[in-house]
């Protein structure tokens, strides 16, 4: 008897087929194969993979380095979408299923630079010293 999981945490195969997908949209990417001006010239980190659980869905979380306007990267990639994913083919060829990719901005990079201005600041600081103890 199978027991299944309770949490949300994605799984094993879903983690493995996360990363296999990324490596092979970042092939493509490296390949040149999508005929876009704005994709072509910019450079794009492809962060992470999320597989929805049945592993159909795919959603890329990519970085566009050095562009000020992440959205039209991104709304360029989910426009070719269609023809990422039928290139995939080749190195995916073990799914059952190629899964449908979205793109979307990750936005993690920012949060943790958020969180380091967070830690250097000077209120936070003063609070985290060891040497200034309340003497009252």
């Amino acid at each position: 008897m199978m027991t299944r999981s309770t949490s949300s945490a994605p799984s094993q195969r879903m983690l493995r087929v996360g990363e296999q997908v990324r490596a092979a949209i970042t092939q493509v990417l490296q390949r040149g194969e999508v005929r876009d001006p704005l994709i072509e010239k910019t450079v794009i980190s492809i962060s992470e993979v999320r597989m929805s659980p049945d592993l159909k869905i795919a959603t890329a979380y990519v970085t566009p380095l050095g562009v000020a306007d992440h959205a039209a990267v991104i709304e360029a990639l989910n426009k070719h979408a269609k023809f990422i994913r039928g290139r995939l083919g080749p190195q995916l060829r073990q799914m059952k299923y190629m899964p449908d990719v979205r793109f979307r901005d990750d936005t993690s990079f920012d949060n943790y630079q958020k969180i380091d201005a967070l830690l250097r600041s000077p209120e936070v600081s003063r609070d985290l010293d060891p040497d200034t103890d309340d003497e009252e």
